[in-house]
């Protein structure tokens, strides 16, 4: 049976650069740091004491006070980007298509500003003071669970677990299910929030973090030889994905069309990258051969760029591996040197930011990148936003436990 073509009808960005498509777009292209002190907590015990907040969020723009307290902030933010990206893209679920309809929806953490509150409730006023709402406040899936009910989607519905590859593994698991005709239209993509006192403490103490507290806006620079470490970012980046012809029968409006999806393990190390980031080159090559496509094809990569030494070196080598001669000819560009590492929301994100390149012609660029890693020799659009005729562009995420996820989007034609 011939695969069915599968295209992206709407986008729902929340991230440290604003709620909203166009302010996070803007924000991007502008080459704004949205890094900043923690004002989540006071962060003045812990060694690093910046992140990538969310700070014109509005609960009540999106959810019903009586419902807020039922989610947790990872919730809210995937809620509220699917709300954007479903009224973005003009979808009406009705009860002759509900059940054609789905959702995944992932996380890499889920509920840890939840998990810390109720802790120190149990302890200081016992069981008995526990929500009977915190387990659903905390887990992943329930954030797929609000946006079926929240829209009454009633076909396929999932969450994935996979770390920083969490909203890629999403978008990707969504695609294949539409593109073999199990669903028409997919809600997808991730969503995170865990900008706490445990969450910061924990990846400090794996040296993850950058402690550039003085300049929180240069603290996040991929591939520069200056870099200490990445920056927690929190949000959500949710994408509605439809079949070609139904799309074009609702007259929809199309962004870009998704046509190669790649998942593997290194079966190497819980959080270092294989060595020469083979498995890295082999996520990419198999998403290639998925869409049919030459490497020389492909324009433009939003790395996985977290900022950090082994990563942006070996992710770097991997291109190289993949894309030969062809790697020096590509744009290549971290958005996390903006928003930071936003976990397991970072695929959903990356992606929108994907279809909009696409969509403007326009590639955001790697800022901070001041003075390259010597190992880091591509072109990571340097500190300034580059107008490009983008025709394929790919969207690399690569998580703790070996588990790596890519994507491809392309501009749409009707042919």
């Amino acid at each position: 049976m011939k695969q069915r073509r599968v295209v992206i009808t709407g986008l729902g960005l929340v991230t440290p650069l604003g709620t909203g498509n166009d302010k996070s777009w803007e924000g991007l292209i502008e080459g704004r740091s949205a890094i900043n002190k923690i004002t989540l907590f006071d962060p003045e015990a812990s060694p690093c004491k910046i992140a990538g907040e969310v700070k014109d969020f509005n609960i009540d723009d999106f959810i019903e006070t009586k419902e807020q307290k039922k989610m947790d902030r990872f919730i809210h933010f995937g809620l509220a980007a699917a709300s954007i990206a479903m009224e973005d893209s003009g979808l009406k679920v009705t009860e002759s298509n509900a059940d054609r309809i789905g959702v995944i929806v992932g996380a890499g953490v889920g509920g840890l500003p939840a998990i810390e509150k109720y802790e120190q409730i149990l302890l200081q006023r016992g069981p008995k003071r526990v929500s009977p709402f915190f387990i659903p406040m905390t887990i992943i899936n329930l954030t797929s669970g609000h946006i079926s009910i929240r829209f009454g989607v009633k076909g396929p519905n999932s969450a994935i677990a996979t770390a920083c590859a969490s909203g890629t593994h999403s978008i990707g698991d969504a695609f294949k299910l539409v593109q073999r005709g199990a669903a028409d239209a997919m809600i997808c993509g991730g969503n995170e929030a865990v900008v706490t006192p445990l969450g910061i403490a924990g990846f400090t103490s794996m040296k993850a973090l950058s402690t550039r507290n003085d300049h929180p806006e240069k603290a996040s620079r991929p591939f520069d030889r200056d870099r200490d470490g990445f920056v927690m970012g929190e949000g959500a980046g949710i994408l509605v994905i439809e079949e070609l012809e139904s799309a074009l029968n609702r007259g929809a409006k199309i962004y870009a069309e998704i046509i190669g999806y790649g998942m593997n393990s290194d079966a190497y190390h819980i959080t270092s990258p294989a060595p020469n980031g083979e498995g890295a080159a082999r996520c990419m090559k198999s998403t290639l051969m998925d869409a049919g496509i030459n490497p020389e094809e492909v324009d433009y990569i939003n790395a996985h760029g977290t900022s950090t030494k082994y990563g942006d070196e070996l992710e770097t080598a991997a291109i190289k591996t993949v894309f030969g001669k062809h790697a020096y000819k590509l744009c290549v560009s971290s958005t996390k040197s903006m928003i930071g590492h936003l976990l397991g929301a970072s695929g959903g994100v990356e992606a929108g930011f994907c279809a909009l390149s696409i969509q403007y012609g326009m590639v955001p660029p790697t800022i901070n990148l001041d003075n390259p890693d010597s190992e880091c020799d591509l072109d990571y659009v340097p500190n300034k936003a580059r107008e490009l005729d983008i025709n394929i562009a790919m969207s690399n995420s690569f998580g703790f436990g070996g588990t790596n996820a890519c994507i491809l989007i392309k501009r749409f034609t009707r042919s």
